[in-house]
C-alpha cells in the first residue's frame, strides 16, 4: 500500500549526497513551486470546508484539528497562532497531536498507530456535533487520524481531512476532503518538506477565512489582536491612528484605557457621535 502513495515515490533527484550546496537549494526551491498550485487545484475543497466551519462556528461550535508528526505540529501551531492574532478564546480552534504535547518536539513511539488515541484525545474537551473535526495526515493512511474521524462520524461530528495523497483511506473517510497533491519529495518520503509546506498553507487559509468571516478582521487589521509586546503595541497605535486619522499621542491614550484596538475605536467613534448629537 504504502509503495503506491505519491508521497512515497522515489524523488526525481538522485545522487544529492554529489550535489553543491547551489544546487541542492536551487533544486529544492524548483520542487517547492509546484505547492501553491496543488493549492489552487483543492480551492473549491478548501471553499466548500471553510463554509461548513464558518456556520458551526457562528453558532458556537468548535474546530479541532488532529494529527501526527509533522502534521500533528502544523495543527498544534496553526491552533495555538489564533488567539494573539485573532483575540480568540484559546478552546475555540484545538490542535491535538499523536502522543501529547511532548511529541511537539521528540517523536513518541506507536503513538500515530493507536486507532483509539485521538477519540480518547478528543473527549477530554468534550467535543461534540456543534463541532468540526480536521484530520491531517500527508499520508492520508495514519490510524490515529483515521480512528478520530471514525469515532466522529459514529457521533455525528462533520469531518474533513487534509492530505497528499488522492483517494487515501482517509480522505474516504472524512465528509469533506481537501487533497494536496504535490509528488514526491525532493528527498524520497520526507513529507515534512513540500507536503507539509502546503498543509500549512491550507491551515492558514481555512483558519484565516473562517476568522475573517467571523468578524475578527476590520478592513485587513487584526483589531483584536492580543497586545503581548512593544511591537504589537506599536502596531495597534498604529492601526488607531490609521483608522481614526488622529495623532499618536491621542492613540497610545486610547489604547493604554482600553487594552485592545478594536475598543479604542469603538469607544471613539461613540465619543464623537455624542458630540454631534
Amino acid at each position: 500500500m504504502i509503495n503506491k502513495l505519491t508521497t512515497e515515490q522515489a524523488s526525481d533527484y538522485n545522487n544529492l549526497e554529489q550535489m553543491s550546496t547551489t544546487e541542492l537549494l536551487t533544486n529544492m526551491n524548483k520542487e517547492d513551486k509546484s505547492v501553491p498550485l496543488a493549492i489552487e487545484k483543492a480551492i473549491p475543497s478548501i471553499n466548500t470546508l471553510v463554509d461548513v466551519i464558518h456556520e458551526k462556528m457562528s453558532k458556537g461550535g468548535r474546530l479541532f484539528y488532529i494529527g501526527a508528526g509533522t502534521s500533528g505540529r502544523l495543527g498544534v501551531l496553526d491552533a495555538s497562532e489564533c488567539p494573539p492574532t485573532y483575540g480568540v478564546s484559546d478552546d475555540w480552534i484545538i490542535g491535538l497531536i499523536a502522543g501529547g504535547d511532548i511529541a511537539l518536539r521528540k517523536a513518541v513511539e506507536n503513538a500515530e498507530d493507536d486507532t483509539d488515541l485521538a477519540w480518547k484525545n478528543l473527549q477530554e474537551y468534550n467535543v461534540s456535533d456543534k463541532d468540526v473535526l480536521i484530520g491531517i495526515a500527508a499520508s492520508g493512511t495514519t490510524p490515529y487520524v483515521i480512528g478520530g474521524l471514525q469515532k466522529a462520524k459514529e457521533h455525528n461530528i462533520v469531518t474533513g481531512c487534509i492530505t497528499c495523497n488522492q483517494k487515501s483511506p482517509l480522505s474516504l473517510e472524512a465528509d469533506y476532503s481537501i487533497e494536496l497533491v504535490v509528488g514526491p519529495e525532493f528527498v524520497t518520503g520526507s513529507t515534512r518538506m513540500k507536503a507539509g509546506t502546503a498543509q500549512k498553507l491550507a491551515l492558514n487559509m481555512i483558519s484565516t477565512t473562517v476568522m475573517i468571516k467571523l468578524g475578527r478582521v476590520k478592513g485587513n487589521k487584526m483589531v483584536d489582536m492580543q497586545l503581548s509586546n512593544k511591537k504589537l503595541v506599536s502596531r495597534g497605535v498604529k492601526m488607531i491612528m490609521d483608522e481614526l486619522l488622529i495623532e499618536e499621542k491621542l492613540a497610545k491614550k486610547l489604547l493604554q484605557k482600553h487594552k485592545s484596538v478594536r475598543k479604542s475605536l469603538e469607544a471613539y467613534k461613540e465619543e464623537l457621535e455624542e458630540l454631534n448629537l
